[in-house]
């Protein structure tokens, strides 16, 4: 955000004052619409990128047109969208701090995007991770290698380049295993500039989150959709209860001392409690005699303490659908002249202007 500052050079009426404007560096977080929200999407991808807003002008945007090459029925794709949307905000964005828009919303994503087109070898395309693991899924199959794969997936890395480059992104916070995106996008915008003669474009850069929650699903594996081990975010408290209850555990009896640490219940329940809980179930844990069961009671009442108020926010906002919609129109309104200044570069650096 821009913050306007006056400052007078020492403290006499003659002397000249000057007014100058601090920029905070750009944050990018795009969002797709695809699943339910669970615990390791709060704790792994949400509070972080939140976190983001202390010391950066953070944007996010719902990234609904990507989850087209995914959902394809449109009552799903709505709701979806609707979840995502009162999810976040649940959780605690603000939109007066945050600008948080549908990525729909903006034409000039759209526009950038062919520019960028124009741009792109196929060779770049054709080595994207996930176009090359639907082929390679094709290959073992025993299928025609481009079987099922839609243009939507083999250019989704230049329109994600438009999602990033149209808002001057400084840096994009992404998991190791993500930054190829970003660095297509900086070599797309780099094309640009190049050929130019001019800094066109913003070159983002990746910000590798190496400290991500790992969080724990049910069977001890990393929380997953893919996995069905989730726990829902906004679950109702019995089904909490019920999905807790049914965590993996080992055969160890309740005399026996455990260690918490290798416990992915006390993995869960650190994540919920303060430091001087977790120290006591821990000190229980190793002294015995507590039971899985227990240790499991101890997580709901944590978990549910840390989720129930997010739940009514949620169960708040999705009953009132036009005041959510609104919200991110709102969002978007303040999006687009951002994002036409920069499709308004793109166009007098090309000639067509």
């Amino acid at each position: 955000m821009e913050r306007e500052c006056q400052e007078a050079l020492l403290d006499t009426p003659s002397l000249p004052r000057y007014t100058f404007t601090i920029m905070k560096k750009i944050a990018l977080t795009g969002i797709k619409p695809t699943g339910e929200l669970h615990i390791g999407n709060y704790f792994g991808a949400i509070k972080p990128a939140l976190a983001l807003a202390e010391t950066y002008d953070a944007r996010c945007f719902i990234a609904d047109y990507h989850a087209l090459n995914q959902v394809k029925n449109a009552d799903q794709l709505r709701g979806s969208i609707a979840h995502v949307a009162a999810g976040w905000l649940a959780a605690g964005l603000d939109p007066e701090k945050i600008l948080f828009y549908r990525q729909s919303a903006i034409p000039e994503v759209f526009e950038l995007s062919t520019q960028l087109m124009a741009f792109t070898p196929k060779g770049m395309m054709n080595r994207a991770h996930a176009y090359k693991a639907a082929v390679q899924d094709n290959l073992e199959r025993g299928a025609d290698p481009d079987a099922g794969i839609n243009m939507g997936l083999f250019t989704y890395p230049v329109l994600m380049a438009a999602d990033i480059i149209l808002f001057d992104a400084d840096i994009v916070p992404v998991g190791k295993d993500q930054t190829q995106h970003i660095e297509m996008a900086q070599a797309l915008a780099q094309t640009v500039n190049h050929n130019y003669g001019a800094e066109v474009l913003k070159v983002p850069q990746a910000a590798v989150v190496e400290s991500v929650a790992v969080v724990p699903g049910l069977d001890g594996r990393k929380m997953s959709k893919s996995y069905g081990n989730t726990i829902p975010l906004f679950c109702g408290e019995k089904q909490l209860r019920s999905l807790i209850m049914r965590i993996v555990t080992n055969s160890q009896t309740v005399e026996e001392p455990k260690d918490p640490e290798k416990s992915q219940i006390f993995l869960l329940y650190k994540l919920f409690a303060s430091k001087d809980e977790q120290d006591a179930l821990a000190a229980r844990y190793r002294a015995g005699g507590m039971g899985w069961g227990d240790a499991k009671a101890e997580l709901f009442r944590a978990a549910n303490r840390v989720l129930a108020p997010l739940r009514e926010k949620y169960e708040h906002l999705m009953a009132d659908r036009p005041a959510l919609d609104a919200i991110l129109a709102r969002g978007a309104e303040r999006a687009r002249p951002i994002a036409a200044a920069t499709v308004r570069r793109f166009r007098a650096a090309a000639g067509i202007d």
